[in-house]
């Protein structure tokens, strides 16, 4: 597996050669591949968190680029169907795997692949299932279900007879109802990056902005599932803190998407939020958040957080001026 350069980016529907990480794809057999893909030391979104462990939500859009390029380069989808996921997951199971060092994580994905529900040539149904491994040590276990659909379909399905509006017109509709959170207060370093916000009324509503270089990589006509995830984490994270004042010591050990209906762009999306009972660790705090518009649940994701464990606090280094030369690195 080789991890020198990014994949063509029309290859996993990227408008950003940046925000391309598949570098490498081997077919094992039929319908197994090993996928190989880059994680950055660093990242405008999906950055290391404060005690260097790698976003978990890497693992998402990891899967979502391998599955995009192995439809496209090895199962004979054309390339200007549309995908439309249904559902997403992953587990963590071993954290330590994901902290970022000197260089930039070298992930393989050994990746199952599955028709479901396929009708070709004008509807195609798959799904991968991956175990990800960071280095050669398994630390996750991934998945996705999309279909692919020509541009004629792809119409008739979204918009099944009504009128929706254009990515122009969504932007000058806006969501002015619900004032967005700072940045702080959902986990995230820059203003931009925050797309939680609050209305009068109490609810939570996920905020778009058509313009966010990585959250709308590409103009879409509706509200693409890493939106929807990034909202459900900042929720997540909102509420974590407020619950036990301890989400910057809670990590995200596993996720659940479905989307059983479009999200559009023209009108507010509320996020509701319940505590489940975790089945996993007495420790776990599980959270699920439906995603309503118009009175329809248009996403629900589950995710499940643990404390954080903290390396013990390394040894203080004394420099000798002995053994320590005069010069600089260069």
């Amino acid at each position: 597996m080789q991890f020198l350069q990014p994949v063509s980016r029309q290859l996993v529907h990227r408008a950003a050669v940046a925000e391309v990480f598949i570098t490498d794809a081997l077919q094992v057999s039929q319908d197994r591949f090993l996928v190989g893909a880059q994680w950055p030391r660093d990242h405008a979104l999906y950055y290391p968190d404060a005690q260097g462990m790698a976003d978990p939500l890497l693992l998402t859009e990891t899967v979502r680029q391998a599955l995009v390029y192995l439809a496209h380069e090895y199962c004979g989808i054309p390339l200007g169907h549309r995908f439309v996921g249904s559902d997403t997951h992953f587990e963590i199971t071993d954290h330590q795997a994901l902290l970022v060092g000197d260089t930039p994580l070298h992930v393989t994905l050994d990746a199952q692949w599955s028709w479901v529900a396929n009708r070709p040539p004008r509807r195609f149904g798959m799904r991968v299932d991956a175990v990800v491994s960071v280095a050669g040590r398994e630390c996750a276990r991934a998945g996705l279900s999309v279909y692919a659909v020509d541009e004629e379909l792809y119409r008739r399905l979204r918009w099944r007879g009504r009128q929706g509006q254009g990515r122009e017109e969504a932007t000058r509709v806006g969501h002015c109802a619900a004032t967005r959170l700072p940045a702080a207060d959902v986990g995230r370093l820059r203003a931009k990056d925050s797309v939680l916000g609050r209305t009068e009324a109490g609810e939570w509503q996920l905020l778009v902005d058509l313009h966010h270089a990585v959250l709308f990589d590409h103009p879409g006509d509706h509200i693409p599932l890493m939106v929807t995830l990034e909202g459900a984490r900042q929720l997540g994270h909102r509420l974590l803190h407020r619950r036990n004042d301890a989400a910057a010591g809670a990590v995200l050990r596993a996720v659940q998407v479905d989307c059983p209906a479009f999200a559009d762009l023209d009108e507010p999306v509320r996020l509701c939020a319940e505590l489940q009972p975790s089945a996993t660790a007495p420790d776990a705090t599980r959270l699920r958040i439906a995603a309503v518009q118009r009175e329809e649940t248009v996403a629900t994701v589950t995710m499940e957080w643990l404390p954080r464990v903290l390396p013990a606090a390394p040894e203080k280094v004394t420099f000798c001026p002995d053994t320590v030369g005069s010069g600089a690195a260069v």
